[in-house]
């Protein structure tokens, strides 16, 4: 989307202040007026539309990346890398599928913000297990659980819960609780300094018009569910997990020809991995689920 350029973007020497004071000022769509948006896109590639259903929803994105305010990473930064992904949810969004665009975009928006945090979090980076980031990504809701949201080092009784729940060593979960602790920019911080205007970083990104308690509901299950399938991939082999990934879980999939080269198997062999993979991979994800009592939901 070329509009891309033309959207505010939030930088270190501007300040998140004013970046939050110019998203606040883009109109949140009724659900008539964002179909309409979303048709124009899907059926001509309609830029200003796209551009418009973007804009609605940075306020969306911004909220968040406030939620990753604690990776030790820059807020401006976190921030863009939500606008990455809200872009990528416009630019695939379906309308005729019945959902709002701010549902189907908190998935990409979070996923954009944990591939960032991937890239450029140092422990994750080097060898980092698929339990370590689920450590990761998961501390802070597994502190908040046991009431263990203070500053400082755990407890041992609170370090042999968390890591029992996680399924990480105790060593790890103290590791990363200092690497995560400190650096918290507040949500009740001010923003502004004109004595009655000032308002909190809240006010300024709460959508009045979004229940907001059924929005983290439904991105709590989004979070749930992608872990569900990293999870369930362990089953495949590497084969297996590469033909699948580069098949069904890809923007544009590989052909069968291609792949058929790369492993010097016929076409047909590729095919028969393919589907004896997913079959093995939906199996997987209904034992996680069941075992997870999240089957009604997976």
């Amino acid at each position: 989307m070329s509009n891309y350029a033309n959207l505010p973007a939030p930088s270190p020497e501007q300040g998140l202040n004013r970046y939050l004071q110019e998203i606040r000022k883009f109109p949140m769509l009724e659900p008539e007026q964002e179909y309409m948006l979303a048709k124009r896109w899907v059926d001509h590639q309609d830029t200003e539309a796209a551009h418009q259903m973007v804009t609605s929803h940075l306020r969306l994105a911004a909220k968040i990346a406030m939620g990753y305010r604690g990776y030790g990473l820059p807020q401006a930064e976190v921030i863009s890398e939500a606008n990455v992904g809200l872009m990528q949810a416009v630019k695939r969004f379906d309308p005729e599928k019945g959902f709002r665009l701010a549902t189907y975009a908190m998935w990409w928006i979070r996923a954009s913000i944990q591939e960032y945090i991937l890239r450029s979090w140092s422990l994750v980076k080097l060898g980092t297990t698929s339990a370590q980031k689920k450590l990761f990504f998961n501390l802070r809701k597994a502190k908040a659980r046991i009431g263990a949201l203070e500053d400082g080092d755990l407890r041992p009784e609170n370090v042999q819960q968390i890591a029992h729940d996680l399924g990480v060593t105790e060593d790890e979960v103290i590791s990363m609780n200092r690497r995560l602790s400190g650096g918290d920019a507040s949500l009740n911080a001010m923003v502004g300094s004109d004595g009655d205007s000032a308002t909190e970083w809240m006010d300024w990104l709460e959508d009045e018009d979004a229940d907001q308690a059924t929005a983290y509901e439904e991105q709590d299950e989004l979070t749930a569910r992608r872990e569900l399938l990293a999870e369930a991939m362990e089953v495949l082999n590497d084969r297996e997990k590469d033909i699948l990934v580069q098949r069904r879980l890809q923007d544009q999939p590989v052909t069968l020809e291609d792949l058929s080269g790369v492993y010097d198997v016929s076409r047909e062999r590729i095919r028969q991995i393919e589907v004896r993979a997913f079959e093995k991979l939906q199996k997987r994800m209904t034992e996680l689920a069941r075992g997870k009592g999240m089957l009604a939901r997976a």
